[in-house]
């Protein structure tokens, strides 16, 4: 099988029968990035763009890529690594993330937990158990590191932050809030923000149309270094029993996952003038679905004043 330049296929893309060299395999990811990113006018020649940079390979691939779009477009370009404080996890990530910012130049800064919130993540999650709560541990790290990012990007004057999330982990979000009969979140989702909310800087997802399984493989040809730990709290999550069904679901029907995310596109489009008022939390004063936030909510539970 040989790609359509004539050179000896490397990788066949199944949801579009493509053969593609490992040449062009590289430039079709890093055209789907930058026509996201056009189409949808993501970034403005003079933004300074925060990238949460886990050292996983989504944020590795979304560094390298968005490090070609600041000599491009002019814009500044920096990486946050938030430390939730995971032991004989978290270290790995974030060694990787201080050598592919060191080795591209790229100004680097980690927050942590512990500073921020007064415990690593798996501090809190021992004191909810000592309590009988039953949140998981992938709630208590998604909710927390989610305003520990939006925190960061106000610290360090960004205008813009860019996240790794691909077409994987789009058409999971789109499910899980589906299940739970959130529509206002579904709705929300997208490649960038429908509504600006003061207070919380505006994130983008230029890797939202790439499959999971082609970051990762890119991830390979440059030659990045990958995690070879899985997080200890991911397995007990409703986000991998989703991922796994999808996986399922694809397999069988290549396409699923665009077409998932595609259908919540349009349903954003077309529900776009029925997202709730935007709210400030009594608390803390972020913005917020309710007049408490999620975040002071559940760290009220476990008795952290923050």
């Amino acid at each position: 099988m040989y790609c359509k330049c004539g050179k000896e296929g490397f990788y066949f893309r199944r949801h579009s029968g493509e053969i593609l060299c490992k040449k062009c395999f590289i430039r079709s990811i890093e055209r789907t990035v930058f026509k996201t990113i056009k189409r949808e006018k993501l970034f403005e020649p003079n933004d300074r763009i925060m990238v949460a940079l886990s050292g996983g390979k989504d944020s590795l691939v979304l560094l390298h890529i968005l490090n070609k779009i600041e000599r491009k477009y002019g814009c500044e370009l920096f990486a946050v690594t938030i430390d939730e404080g995971v032991s004989g996890y978290r270290e790995e990530g974030i060694n990787i993330s201080k050598k592919i910012t060191q080795s591209l130049g790229i100004e680097h800064h980690i927050l942590t937990f512990k500073e921020h919130y007064g415990y690593t993540l798996e501090e809190i999650c021992n004191i909810a158990s000592s309590k009988g709560i039953k949140l998981l541990g992938c709630t208590f790290c998604g909710i927390l590191r989610r305003r520990l990012i939006n925190k960061a990007a106000i610290i360090f004057k960004a205008t813009t932050v860019a996240t790794g999330h691909n077409l994987d982990d789009e058409a999971q979000t789109i499910l899980i809030n589906l299940i739970r009969g959130d529509v206002s979140k579904m709705i929300r989702l997208g490649v960038k923000p429908i509504k600006q909310r003061e207070g919380f800087i505006p994130r983008v997802k230029p890797l939202r149309y790439i499959p999971e399984k082609e970051i990762a493989v890119y991830a390979y040809l440059m030659g990045f270094p990958l995690y070879e730990k899985e997080c200890p709290y991911v397995r007990a999550s409703l986000r991998d029993e989703i991922r796994n069904i999808l996986n399922d679901i694809e397999n069988r029907h290549p396409g699923t996952k665009f077409s998932i995310v595609s259908a919540a596109d349009k349903l954003s489009t077309l529900l776009k003038d029925h997202i709730g008022e935007v709210k400030y939390c009594i608390k803390c004063g972020n913005p917020s679905g309710k007049d408490i936030c999620r975040t002071c909510e559940i760290l009220s539970m476990i008795g952290i004043n923050y």
